[in-house]
């Protein structure tokens, strides 16, 4: 999945370049982005009392971004097991297509306060991130 993400003044520092911090933010858009394209919501999720944590994640800042330039994220599932599902993102300069960071992040499902697997408890859910394992 590709989200395209418009760089703003104030998500830059003096020198016009994007604070590290908002790569972070950006990854999270994505994710969103994704979930709605793929017909499962964090609304949705987040109704039948389910949460998705970060448990750990990993940047690598390759070239600045600068104000005013659009980035492409590219987003896809690198592994999941119904219970952790780990993403990977590629963002680039549009114009460029210059790569200015790669990451991942691991989430887990938590219901309860307690780790569940969607493969038993959710199998819809299950099966829609199942069509999207790399």
């Amino acid at each position: 999945m590709e989200y395209l993400r418009h760089v703003h003044y104030h998500e830059t520092d003096q020198m016009g370049v994007v604070h590290h911090s908002n790569y972070v933010k950006w990854m999270e858009e994505a994710r969103v982005e994704f979930l709605n394209k793929v017909g499962i919501t964090y609304k949705e999720m987040e109704e039948k009392g389910i949460i998705s944590p970060v448990v750990s994640i990993n940047v690598n800042y390759k070239s600045p971004a600068h104000f005013d330039d659009d980035i492409i994220i590219k987003l896809w599932v690198k592994r999941y097991n119904g219970s952790k599902i780990e993403f990977s993102y590629e963002m680039k300069n549009k114009e460029t297509d210059q790569i200015v960071c790669e990451a991942e992040s691991l989430h887990c499902f938590i219901k309860d306060n307690k780790i569940i697997t969607l493969r038993r408890e959710y199998v819809n859910y299950h099966n829609e991130f199942m069509k999207y394992v790399s």
